[in-house]
């Protein structure tokens, strides 16, 4: 990730601008335990199983990504210039957790993997533009009998 001091006044600017308003000390919905929950994994690392269609600059829609995906399938469309794919491209959980979250499943420290997880291009809408999606998604993931997701913000 490109560090704030090493971009344009403008890109720097446009990003320090942003509203990001505090959210309260208290969690506003309470569930079961770790060891209980069905977790899934929403990211904005712009990530989709080859064959699906690349995401463009300004795609407020998502990628379903299977829960028995291949990661080494996985192509990363994120459209952002100040983006680094070096990461991704050494270690796909860098973005998409998803070898953790076995690896958890099977020790028992949460309930079990979700079916399907989702993959968004972030690159900066404002909020207004993805609360749409962001609706559907919550759909998806209640349907599936998610109760935690693993927020992975790119």
């Amino acid at each position: 990730m490109v560090r704030l001091t090493d971009l344009p006044e403008i890109d720097r600017a446009h990003l320090l601008g942003k509203a990001c308003e505090p959210l309260p000390g208290e969690p506003f919905v309470h569930g079961p335990r770790l060891s209980q929950r069905r977790v899934a994994i929403v990211t904005t690392a712009g990530l989709h199983p080859s064959g699906q269609p690349n995401f463009d600059l300004r795609d407020t829609g998502y990628r379903v990504i299977p829960g028995n995906v291949d990661e080494r399938d996985l192509v990363m469309s994120h459209s952002s210039v100040n983006f680094d794919r070096s990461g991704f491209q050494q270690d796909v959980n860098v973005v998409f957790p998803l070898e953790r979250l076995r690896e958890l499943a099977e020790a028992g420290e949460i309930g079990s993997v979700a079916d399907c997880h989702y993959a968004l291009n972030g690159a900066g809408w404002e909020p207004h533009e993805i609360e749409p999606t962001a609706a559907e998604l919550a759909g998806l993931l209640q349907r599936d009998k998610v109760d935690a997701a693993v927020l992975v913000p790119v």
